[in-house]
């Protein structure tokens, strides 16, 4: 019998100027023919899966009817729109519901926006009830109801975008809390590089020796037995005084989250890949938008790497090398209890060299959207509406160098002190009385340094340093001050030189 895939439903948004991708399952052999608009694409099945293509629509339209008939099926979709569709990806930041925004509640009761959204279930393809739960999907307009549990980042980028470019914007939602880059990534990905594949080994290790029911078996014991401690842990909080997560440690034993690191576990690697990505590609997308990164701070110098093999990857699946990539460079965060480790400037500045050395990919500077003590940051205006001017500039041609965050263009020690010259549209401002900037002499030693902005042109000295060599900006993991921003309002991309 022929399906479609999960994402195919009333109300889809199919992507303007490109070529349609349709595709589904069904019994090898047989014929599947796609009818859209006047078009007819047909298609056959092999090892178990058919796709098919239609011609690219060269208009946004909605109202629309799809028609896939084989093996005896006829399947009809209406509702359909051509917009503009983005798959939001990442960890926790990007799952972070509207309904729990700053704004979420203004939005929900306010908003009649053209988005549409498609929430890919978050189950690990080895649950049991993988298939009923992936079926049971689809597409849905905009309500209060239905839109509370959305993405805030995917949906305020999407109104946005859908305001500016006068189109229905749907958002493939395909994110999961907690995660690493890792487990969006496909073994072979992995496996080429040592440093890539340091998750990936540690559950081979794990799972050597081991039958597949003893695999399932020790996560099923970690399940419950972190059920437990979450219950210990909310007693906790909901009666201790001055509550501390050390303390809580102390009372209820250690975490064991997020658990043995196996394939029944949708925290390892490759698993998100097999049961979510691999779910929606290859669906027509305009491009992607990421936010993700928090999880890998335990190896942050490997994630160049990984972010480098995830674009790649998914670029591969969905057969477009040039595919437009939004990454959100991770905001200030630290917990009250931990040193400033500056595993999260080595995050940051990976994303930023992405940003340089992989073409079509945009970098929404958030530097200043982070919260002291709280690694979810409640508001995503900022976060959304910076994604929204790279998909502008990357994805649609607009090239108005005010869309882009300042950036240091060249840095030069001179006259005692090191200059910087930044990449901006619009001229400096600096806005608190802290600086932000290091500099360190041959002996690799940063003291604070003091700074003088005009124009487009930074000097920084530091008394302490009088023979500079080395220069950064806001390389902490948290800081309250964000000295230094553009007349645009979008704040100075942290660095190091």
């Amino acid at each position: 019998m022929i399906r479609t895939a999960p994402i195919f439903s009333d109300r889809m948004v199919l992507q303007k100027g490109k070529v349609i991708n349709v595709f589904g399952t069904g019994s090898d052999g047989e014929r599947v023919s796609v009818e859209f608009r006047g078009f007819t694409a047909n298609s056959a099945v092999k090892d178990g899966r058919w796709e098919a293509k239609l011609p690219p629509q060269d208009s946004y339209a909605d109202g629309l009817e799809m028609t896939v008939t084989g093996g005896g099926s006829v399947i009809r979709f209406t509702g359909i729109a051509i917009g503009e569709v983005w798959l939001a990806g990442g960890q926790s930041n990007m799952e972070y519901e509207l309904q729990n925004c700053t704004t979420g509640r203004q939005h929900l009761e306010n908003d009649k926006p053209e988005v549409r959204y498609y929430y890919t279930p978050k189950i690990n393809s080895l649950d049991p009830a993988y298939e009923e739960t992936m079926t049971n999907t689809c597409w849905n307009r905009f309500d209060s109801e239905t839109a509370k549990c959305w993405s805030a980042v995917g949906y305020i980028f999407a109104k946005e975008l859908s305001e500016r470019l006068g189109c229905t914007v749907g958002i493939v939602g395909c994110n999961w809390g907690g995660t690493k880059a890792s487990y969006w990534m496909s073994e072979e990905s992995l496996t080429p590089d040592t440093d890539m594949r340091r998750d990936l080994d540690k559950m081979l290790v794990l799972c050597e020796g081991k039958s597949e029911q003893e695999q399932a078996e020790l996560y099923r014991t970690y399940v419950e037995e972190n059920a437990a401690w979450e219950k210990r842990r909310d007693q906790y909080y909901a009666t201790a005084q001055n509550p501390d997560w050390g303390e809580c440690l102390k009372v209820c034993g250690e975490c064991q989250y997020p658990g043995p690191m196996v394939p029944h576990n949708p925290m390892s690697p490759t698993a998100l890949y097999r049961s979510m990505i691999k779910r929606v590609c290859p669906y027509t997308l305009a491009g992607f938008l990421y936010y993700q990164g928090e999880s890998d701070d335990d190896n942050p110098g490997a994630y160049y790497k990984l972010l480098r093999g995830l674009i790649d990857l998914w670029r591969t699946d969905w057969g477009d090398s040039g595919l437009p990539f939004l990454i959100v460079q991770l905001p200030m965060h630290r917990y009250h209890a931990d040193p400033d480790y500056k595993n999260w400037c080595i995050i940051r500045e990976a994303q930023d060299k992405a940003y340089r050395t992989i073409s079509n990919t945009g970098l929404a500077v958030a530097i200043d959207c982070g919260e002291f003590d709280e690694i979810h940051p409640h508001d995503k205006e900022q976060v959304a509406h910076r994604l929204c001017l790279q998909a502008l500039y990357t994805a649609y041609g607009d090239r108005n160098e005010e869309y882009n965050a300042p950036m240091p263009a060249y840095v030069i020690p001179e006259n005692g002190g090191i200059t910087v010259r930044v990449r901006t549209s619009t001229l400096l401002e600096k806005r608190t009385e802290a600086s932000g900037f290091e500099l360190a002499g041959a002996d690799g030693e940063f003291h604070p340094a003091s700074c003088e902005v005009s124009g487009d042109t930074i000097t920084v000295t530091s008394a302490e340093v009088p023979e500079p060599v080395s220069v950064r900006y806001l390389w902490t993991n948290y800081s309250a001050d964000i000295p230094i921003y553009n007349k645009s309002g979008l704040p100075l991309a942290p660095f190091r030189a």
